[in-house]
């Protein structure tokens, strides 16, 4: 089932809007444009909680963040040796 919709006017610059109209597709402007929307309310809400957990305990350091993306770069080179042992 589909969410009801409603006609929207905005304003946007022409440039940004050809651009969007020529890399939209098959599925038109107006779904281009709701789902840059949908991902900018995403961002939106994820820097939310990143203010309201940094409130709580405290902002990420660099080298904690460094930590976790050695930790994924390793679980990705993991899953790679795995997905290629099982072929």
């Amino acid at each position: 089932m589909s969410e009801p919709t409603g006609k929207y006017s905005i304003t946007m610059p022409r440039d940004i809007a050809e651009a969007a109209k020529a890399r939209s597709g098959p599925s038109g402007l107006s779904a281009y444009v709701a789902a840059a929307v949908t991902r900018q309310i995403e961002r939106d809400n994820l820097n939310e909680l990143i203010t309201v957990a940094e409130a709580e305990h405290g902002p990420v350091t660099d080298e904690e963040i460094q930590a976790l993306r050695d930790q994924l770069a390793q679980a990705r080179r993991e899953q790679a040796q795995h997905g290629a042992n099982a072929a």
